[in-house]
């Protein structure tokens, strides 16, 4: 009997009371309790926080500006952190920032959730069609099993859960093309396809899992057959590669593999999924890379059995069906882009993640649960045997449910997240980094050094750690040893701007002015399009008292920051230039600056006080008052701003006003000495007048 391709007899189908089979109710029934698994068994992932990567979607702008729908489809370089084309994964983020009015960190994980249940449903709707035994308990194993955490409780896991339900939909309508002929399914099939590759490009091997469906239905593959795929296959193609062009051009990688070693990855690799499905202990973010040597005989064993066991199901594709052989290619196959034959950023922390089988994990489970279920229909039928299935079927889903909830616990934050990769490889490339850093977030500076200091260990050339060692030190009040680390930064890497430009910053403060310029325009000489080095440069020349050259500085770093984008704002820099133009006397030109900066934010509060000041100074009193009220339109507690109008409005002789003004100051400030001897003076002028 066919493992996959036969219904199963009543007996094993009257268990779980033939859930989704007799009608509309309990095929109700059936999917909410689908639902419900997923609910129940992913709930501490709803109460989960952005982690790892998820500055990916956090970080950048496009996601967060109402005009980033564009940049997010036809500017992708804007998204900064990501490397690859998949504009309809940013495209919800997009949308979700809009609905809630920011970033939402339980209504990320539970729209994760919901689509998770959507996958669930879709493929328990896929294997009813394809009439796979035991179709509802593989479809339940599927939703509580706890390898897909990974792509569940991560946010931005979420990829695989829209890839999965976009190629699930294709394969449906496609399925359902070759029943009725009806062209618009075509057409449906081939639309999904194209939008699962926009999530992720794990879909461009859906075509050749079509072929292996024809041939598992039918015992060969027609010309017809592959006629229809061929514009999958070239659309496929076409997009994959196009996105491997970006990915390659933000990311250029050459591991160097040879290519047995990539052979022992691939085989090794499917060995690690389909244990870690069978039996998921031990499930880590950052498993430690395998022993590919030539002389490990594991190597030369996993590779002999993952091709024995091709051999076995075709030979015994006639006796046991050819089912058990369509789930294992197709299992191959959906894992093929990942197994290491393409070098991929991830390769270097790990040549596997429980995140890429979340969708090749199905033909397993279906394989699996398809071939029990089959065999035990005519064995498990009535009594005792019976009851005992559903015994059995329940503790799975309860012990991997259970499973499953232990490890959505491990998405709660980066502190959490990170011991528990350490807990079972300690070796993890960069997890004591990442830890460091949430440990340095959270100020346990003393922990944040321990961490960095294992991670310099680990790999002394690794240049963020004796950056963000310089960093923490700096932040304990430290500036001896942040200027340590910083120059040990730049042993490990002379043209680092990062290192460069915290050294900098910290040699300033320190007053050692001559170093920091040093610094800076070592800077522009690595890289003299970087607005900030300009601008960090030009406050140097500043506090030196070298205003021209701090002015020429500024206006370099005004050009640069206007005609890219670079995380420098020009308000910034147009606030500091009106500064040096007034000390160079040249006060019109510093109002023209400070409007400038004005029309590109008119409520920058630290530029309107600037402005209103300046204009005090030249006597111009109506327009000062006119900016202080702006100041404190935006902040009403700010007690400087009311002094401020206080000694515009005496310079207009409104000294009643004027009063009023200072004791609203005081009110919010008593310490304010100028406050104070304003007061006075403007209560003696009161009482001249009065008395004169």
């Amino acid at each position: 009997m066919d493992a996959v391709e036969s219904s199963a007899k009543p007996g094993l189908q009257s268990v779980w009371l033939r859930l989704g089979r007799d009608g509309v109710l309990p095929g109700a029934v059936a999917a909410l309790v689908l639902c419900l698994l997923v609910a129940v068994s992913y709930f501490p992932a709803t109460m989960g926080g952005f982690i790892w990567d998820d500055l990916a979607f956090t970080g950048v702008k496009p996601v967060r500006e109402w005009s980033g729908l564009w940049k997010i489809w036809f500017e992708p370089a804007t998204l900064i952190h990501e490397g690859h084309y998949w504009p309809i994964l940013y495209t919800t983020f997009w949308i979700e920032h809009k609905l809630w009015g920011g970033f939402s960190e339980v209504a990320h994980h539970s729209f994760n959730l919901v689509l998770h249940a959507a996958v669930v449903l879709m493929l328990w709707h896929l294997m009813r069609r394809l009439a796979i035994p035991g179709a509802w308990f593989a479809a339940a194993v599927f939703a509580v099993h706890p390898l897909h955490v990974e792509s569940v409780a991560w946010v931005m896991g979420r990829k695989d859960m829209l890839a999965s339900l976009f190629y699930l939909g294709s394969m449906l309508a496609y399925i359902r093309y070759t029943e009725d002929g009806n062209q618009k399914r075509y057409v449906g099939a081939l639309a999904l396809f194209i939008l699962g590759l926009l999530c992720k490009s794990i879909v461009v091997t859906l075509p050749v899992v079509v072929l292996i469906w024809h041939w598992w239905k039918q015992g060969r593959v027609t010309g017809t057959g592959v006629a229809r795929m061929l514009p999958f296959f070239v659309i496929g193609l076409a997009i994959t590669i196009t996105d491997m062009l970006v990915y390659k051009g933000k990311e250029v990688l050459d591991l160097g593999y040879s290519m047995i070693e990539r052979v022992f990855i691939a085989a090794k690799a499917l060995w690690f999924y389909a244990g870690k499905l069978a039996w998921p202990a031990e499930l880590a973010v950052i498993y430690p890379h395998f022993d590919i040597s030539t002389r490990n005989p594991l190597s030369w064993i996993a590779v002999a059995g993952a091709v024995a066991v091709l051999l076995l199901l075709w030979h015994a594709r006639h006796r046991i069906g050819r089912g058990a052989l369509a789930g294992v290619l197709f299992f191959v196959v959906t894992l093929l882009p990942v197994l290491g034959f393409i070098d991929y950023g991830y390769m270097q922390f790990s040549f596997v993640a429980d995140r890429y089988q979340y969708l090749a994990g199905m033909g397993v489970i279906a394989t699996a649960v398809g071939g029990a279920a089959a065999y035990g229909a005519n064995r498990l039928a009535g009594g005792w045997r019976t009851a005992a299935a559903a015994v059995v079927m329940t503790a799975v889903l309860v012990a991997l449910g259970v499973k499953t909830w232990q490890q959505s616990g491990i998405y709660r934050n980066d502190g959490v997240f990170y011991h528990h990769i350490l807990s079972i490889n300690p070796t993890a490339r960069r997890a004591q980094y990442n830890l460091g850093n949430w440990y340095l977030e959270e100020k346990h500076y003393d922990e944040a050094l321990a961490r960095y200091h294992i991670a310099l260990e680990q790999n002394p050339r690794y240049v963020s750690v004796p950056i963000n060692l310089a960093v923490t030190h700096d932040r304990m009040g430290q500036p001896e040893e942040a200027i340590k680390w910083y120059r040990h930064a730049l042993q490990v890497d002379p043209r680092n701007l990062h290192a460069m430009g915290g050294l900098s910053h910290v040699l300033v403060r320190q007053g050692r002015y001559e170093e920091g310029l040093k610094t800076f325009r070592r800077m522009v000489k690595v890289d003299a399009s970087r607005a900030n080095s300009y601008a960090g440069m030009g406050n140097v020349l500043n506090a030196m008292g070298r205003h021209e050259e701090a002015l020429w500085s500024y206006q370099k770093a005004l050009a640069l920051a206007s005609s890219s984008q670079q995380d420098v704002d020009p308000i910034v820099i147009l606030n500091s230039m009106a500064a040096v133009l007034e000390k160079l006397g040249r006060a019109e030109e510093a109002v023209k600056h400070y409007r400038q900066a004005l029309q590109l934010n008119p409520n920058q509060g630290t530029v309107l006080g600037n402005l209103a000041l300046l204009l005090t100074r030249q006597k111009r009193y109506d327009e000062a008052l006119q900016e202080y009220r702006r100041v404190l339109a935006i902040d009403p507690r700010f007690a400087t701003g009311y002094v401020g109008m206080g000694v515009a409005l005496v310079g207009l002789e409104r000294y009643q006003e004027a009063l009023q003004s200072f004791e609203q100051a005081l009110a919010l400030d008593p310490s304010l000495k100028d406050a104070q001897v304003n007061r006075d003076l403007v209560l003696n002028e009161l009482q001249k007048r009065k008395g004169g």
